[in-house]
């Protein structure tokens, strides 16, 4: 964790996702954590020590997706310790892991790489062991102080109201399973992971949306999040396809991003496929610019 505490203050963007923080949480105290240790079979660590034992490098390897072939690794390189071979080192052994040549090949899928912010070395490793480029992820920010925001109603017979602990996780998996069942991550989302968020430190039921149709069923959600800098995210926005066209997704997002102004939180982010144009555009009609990007490099 220090590790990647120091990468991020040195790139200013984290090297890894969410979903392996929470999975390095679980290993802490790992002597009381043996039952944790043993059900996390989704992961693989790997690490990179110097002569005198000081931790240098990291990747984590998520395995869950193996059964149908693919594996998804993130790493980190302590900043002090780069321009001599560790990421080299670090993308080598995830090559070797996934029985891949390590000379420049044809994109089999079958190992992608993270590169959250596009960071350059990324890039010349990229190159180096012949890497595509199959998907980009958007970085999207907006400052909201000072500016106006729309008044958007929800669509007619629709209302939105604060998420409520232990009653409404099962319509909000269901709900985001069917939104994203085309997302590799984000569609997933179990009942249990859910639980997990509703335990960080950021979790705040207030800033969690729920529309619902005059029936009282769940048809959309925005999760807004709050990061320790004070920086707002619009985490996720997730519509019922049953309600897509509806102009709901606007009323959500409008209605998290009121949240966020009104709590003190003006700047605010959010990420985006960059191959969906059509939320891109709902985006940008709300003052949101790119200002980075992650991209998803393949062997």
């Amino acid at each position: 964790m220090a590790l990647l505490e120091a990468t991020e203050a040195a790139d200013g963007v984290a090297p890894v996702g969410e979903h392996v923080i929470m999975r390095l949480k679980v290993h802490r105290d790992v002597v009381h954590q043996i039952e944790p240790v043993q059900a996390d079979v989704g992961s693989e660590h790997f690490v990179l020590r110097a002569a005198d034992g000081e931790l240098i490098g990291y990747a984590h390897l998520d395995t869950e997706g193996e059964p149908d072939g693919q594996l998804v690794a993130e790493l980190a390189v302590r900043p002090e310790h780069r321009g001599a071979g560790a990421g080299a080192r670090l993308v080598a052994a995830l090559l070797d892991r996934a029985d891949l040549d390590p000379a420049p090949a044809a994109d089999t899928g079958r190992l992608r790489i993270w590169s959250h912010g596009e960071h350059p070395a990324a890039l010349r490793l990229a190159e180096r062991y012949g890497f595509a480029r199959p998907r980009e992820l958007w970085r999207m920010g907006v400052e909201l102080a000072g500016g106006v925001l729309p008044e958007v109603d929800p669509p007619t017979g629709m209302s939105i109201r604060a998420f409520r602990p232990g009653a409404d996780e099962a319509d909000v998996v269901r709900v985001n399973h069917r939104a994203f069942s085309w997302h590799p991550e984000q569609g997933a989302m179990t009942e249990d992971e859910l639980s997990a968020k509703q335990r960080e430190d950021w979790f705040d039921p207030a800033g969690f949306f729920l529309a619902h149709d005059a029936a009282g069923g769940l048809l959309g959600f925005h999760w807004t999040k709050v990061h320790p800098d004070g920086t707002g995210e619009v985490y996720v926005v997730g519509v019922d396809p049953a309600a897509q066209g509806s102009g709901l997704g606007r009323s959500l997002t409008v209605a998290g991003l009121r949240h966020l102004r009104d709590t003190g939180h003006s700047r605010v982010i959010l990420y985006v496929e960059a191959d969906n144009p059509a939320a891109i555009r709902v985006y940008e009609r709300l003052g949101f610019e790119r200002w980075d990007t992650d991209v998803q490099f393949s062997r």
